[in-house]
């Protein structure tokens, strides 16, 4: 590797072939090779890439390896600058528009392409997530402050808490709604966590993130962001909700209850799909469509209750064939207050857990049981399994996600230490998290979508 930093990322002989014709990072090179010719910006390698290779951006915005053969000819043809991000000046705010506060957590929204290692980092602030879509300009006035830089998967339940209270302090201030940037791998368990830790919103709070950095052609996080600033501004509900594209093209940004939503694919721009309920809204061609029909409505004067507690020792388990039943115990002896059983069908596990279920209700540890399905509710009365482990006093989830479970769980227990209690909040719905029937065409509508 160039240790001058010129040729960051380049090693062996790609870095000699480059220091021969005296390119830097950011010079526009030629390489001729087999009778093709590939012309760009040569950009920084991964330090885990091979010395085999150069990159380079090409006028189309996209980025491709050569590999340096023996008949390979590489030029360079001009001197550039080296490729930095600088984001262009903020665009002068309408103050007749609404106010939305953008809090910036991190993820893939707020990353770009780390070139040491090839991957995406959390590297934009939140006021450069404004200044890079000035379309947001016309939309509404926009307070952004950045809260974490973190990957979702390193975020906890005290990350939890002070979203909510950031959140609630952005509230106090006055503003017409609240935008959450969030990484999109557990910004499910975050909304449902902050449904339940925000109670009787007076505006709405939207949680956004994209499937690819900003910096790549192909990025979502433009559009979405825009479709989640236009709903924290105007959309006529008071819920928290999670914006995302309702298909892998950019017509329409699809809005879900944050109880209700789930990741359902690793990359797709459409990855996020309201399960047993139809979403609450989506944005197409700036405007608001609602799309439930009962929702919690916009209302400025309504005080927030904020409950922003979250306990630890919540444990969410998914059954599989041969289980060992001293996971359970395990959890038991390490005061653990609650466990979601994540069961198969309609709610069951095998009979050898039983026991250690037994054993654990004794010990007034809550035991709740979902499903693994997708789509449709727990019935545990079905079956002679479910009923037998109703009878131990396992209590079931209708159709609540697994994910939304754990975390009412763990708000419930930030809130109380008596199961008794915590089975009583358990059972109540507090932000749309269940409902009293699973129609059979939603699920249609989310498998179209």
């Amino acid at each position: 590797m160039s240790e001058n930093g010129e040729l960051a990322g380049y090693k062996g002989l790609a870095l000699e072939v480059l220091q021969n014709i005296g390119a830097e990072i950011g010079d526009f090179i030629r390489v001729i090779k087999g009778g093709q010719v590939f012309e760009g910006i040569l950009i920084p390698r991964s330090e885990y890439g091979d010395d085999k290779h150069v990159v380079i951006k090409l006028r189309s915005g996209y980025n491709i390896g050569v590999r340096l053969t023996p008949d390979a000819k590489v030029e360079r043809v001009g001197r550039g600058e080296k490729p930095a991000f600088v984001a262009p000046p903020l665009p002068e705010q309408n103050p007749a528009l609404p106010k939305v506060s953008i809090i910036s957590t991190g993820g893939t929204i707020a990353s770009r392409v780390d070139y040491r290692t090839g991957a995406v980092r959390p590297a934009l602030t939140a006021s450069d997530l404004y200044s890079v879509v000035p379309e947001l300009a016309d939309i509404a006035r926009i307070d952004a402050q950045i809260l974490f830089s973190l990957y979702s998967e390193n975020i906890t339940p005290a990350h939890w808490a002070e979203m909510a209270k950031t959140v609630a302090e952005k509230i106090a201030e006055g503003v017409d709604g609240v935008v959450i940037a969030h990484g999109t791998d557990t910004m499910g368990y975050s909304a449902a966590a902050l449904s339940f830790a925000l109670q009787n919103l007076p505006v709405p709070v939207i949680f956004v993130g994209s499937q690819r950095s900003a910096d790549r052609p192909s990025s979502d996080a433009a559009t979405n962001l825009t479709g989640a600033v236009l709903a924290a501004a105007k959309a006529p509900f008071a819920e928290v909700a999670v914006a995302m594209h309702e298909t892998i093209s950019d017509t329409a940004i699809v809005l879900h209850r944050g109880t209700k939503v789930r990741k359902c694919h690793t990359s797709r721009r459409d990855a996020f799909k309201s399960v047993n309920a139809k979403p609450l809204a989506k944005i197409v061609e700036k405007r608001v469509v609602m799309l439930a029909e009962d929702y919690k409505r916009r209302d400025p004067s309504r005080k927030l209750v904020v409950k922003p507690n979250f306990s630890g020792k919540v444990a969410l388990i998914k059954f599989y064939p041969g289980m060992d039943p001293a996971i359970i115990d395990w959890h038991v002896d390490n005061g653990y207050k609650a466990i979601v059983l994540e069961g198969t069908g309609l709610g069951h596990v095998s009979n050898r857990l039983f026991q250690p279920i037994k054993r654990a209700i004794e010990k007034g540890v809550v035991v709740a049981m979902a499903s693994q399905c997708i789509w449709g509710r727990v019935n545990m009365n079905v079956y002679d399994t479910g009923r037998d482990l109703l009878a131990l006093g396992v209590t079931p989830l209708e159709d609540m996600l697994a994910e939304t479970a754990t975390v009412k769980l763990m708000w419930i227990f930030g809130q109380t230490d008596n199961p008794e209690e915590a089975k009583q909040l358990l059972k109540t719905n507090i932000a749309g998290e269940f409902s009293q029937r699973t129609l059979h065409e939603e699920m249609r509508e989310d498998i179209k979508q």
